[in-house]
């Protein structure tokens, strides 16, 4: 019995700290997409947060430049920022962001995406 105790307690610890990691991480991983998504940042600047293979399908096109400035406008406000380990999500009032943690930090790997119900999000930016 006393076992069991402690193998909940440990587990409790665990996901308390697992938790912590993961919400210290949310205001780097929302400021990585309100400022992809703000059309008032420079485009190269936006193009240095997308994850590499973003950046590379996004380029197979035009330069990604020229790609970012045709983007929906403005993301809008942040609504919920949601962080599972190396992977997150920012909900903003007009743009759905998923983003990647890197060597180099925080990285998009896609953007401009709508829901579809039970479908995949439809985004205009992803990688392979």
């Amino acid at each position: 019995m006393e076992r069991a105790r402690w193998v909940v307690t440990l587990a409790l610890g665990a996901g308390a700290l697992l938790t912590g990691c993961s919400s210290m991480q949310e205001p780097r991983v929302e400021e990585v997409a309100r400022t992809f998504t703000d059309p008032a940042v420079d485009p190269a600047e936006r193009c240095d947060l997308l994850a590499p293979t973003t950046l590379a399908a996004l380029e197979e096109q035009s330069s990604c430049a020229e790609a970012v400035e045709q983007l929906v406008p403005d993301g809008g406000a942040v609504t919920a920022v949601e962080v599972w380990g190396g992977d997150a999500q920012v909900r903003l009032t007009g743009d759905t962001v998923f983003l990647a943690e890197t060597g180099t930090g925080w990285r998009v790997v896609a953007a401009a995406c709508q829901a579809r119900d039970e479908a995949p999000y439809d985004c205009e930016v992803e990688g392979p």
